[in-house]
């Protein structure tokens, strides 16, 4: 298990939202953090912290300068996601990400496509793919939610969806939605199910609030889910020091 940065874009700046309040109804989403340096500057110093597999993930448009900046800091240690499709998915690998991340692309109507899905993997190959399933607990399931974190997919995460699109894909990036920038801790249940069923690298994110639950999601993830701290870190204005989890990282290792 390790430690997985992030780097969240939201009109070009490095922010940290709470999570499902970025809409496209024109209200504001609620900010826990907007910093004043750049995407470059933070993967520069993951770089530096030899911290591979972070993602950069631009929330909404403005971002792609931002981001391109960041995966050019840091060639082959950054992935990255936000509006990803066939069609450009190669550019930012030629750019110097190591994976693409995909969500919305890959559905239509609600509905996984399978052909959106089969583009895909031929442009970039299944090793550069990250599909990200990140959900919201509705009846008792997970369900992947698309555009943003607002629409419901029919699609559950469960053990069949994890081994059918784990065999299409390097990884998978689950945020866990309800409790993302919210620091009231990770949801126990959903790192568990991944950890048990996923058969690929699996990075979670959500709710982490303190340096335990780093070993928590070790437990939990039966040491095959990693975890990504936000809101929480100390370089985006919260309590866990950076380099007291650097320090847990690299006694991984």
């Amino acid at each position: 298990m390790k430690f997985r940065p992030c780097i969240d874009l939201h009109s070009g700046k490095v922010k940290q939202i709470v999570g499902g309040t970025l809409r496209d109804d024109g209200n504001e989403a609620a900010e826990n953090f907007v910093s004043e340096l750049t995407a470059a500057h933070y993967a520069e110093m993951y770089r530096a912290d030899g911290l591979t597999g972070g993602h950069v993930i631009m929330l909404g448009p403005g971002n792609r300068d931002a981001a391109m900046d960041a995966v050019r800091a840091y060639p082959g240690g950054l992935q990255v996601g936000g509006g990803v499709t066939a069609a450009n998915a190669v550019e930012w690998l030629d750019a110097g990400a190591s994976h693409v991340i995909v969500t919305s692309s890959v559905f239509e109507g609600g509905e996984l496509s399978e052909a959106r899905l089969d583009a895909l993997v031929a442009a970039v190959g299944r090793d550069r793919l990250v599909l990200d399933l990140s959900c919201r607990k509705r009846g008792g399931a997970y369900h992947v939610v698309t555009d943003r974190w607002q629409t419901f997919t029919s699609l559950v995460v469960d053990a069949p969806t994890l081994a059918t699109l784990g065999a299409r894909c390097a990884e998978l990036l689950v945020h866990g939605v309800d409790v993302e920038g919210t620091k009231v801790g990770i949801d126990d249940a959903l790192v568990e199910l991944l950890g048990a069923h996923s058969p690929v690298p699996v990075t979670y994110a959500g709710g982490a609030h303190c340096l335990a639950d780093l070993d928590r999601v070790k437990a939990l993830g039966r040491g095959k889910v990693d975890l990504t701290i936000g809101s929480a870190l100390s370089i985006f204005g919260g309590d866990v020091p950076y380099e007291d989890v650097i320090a847990w990282h690299k006694a991984q290792q």
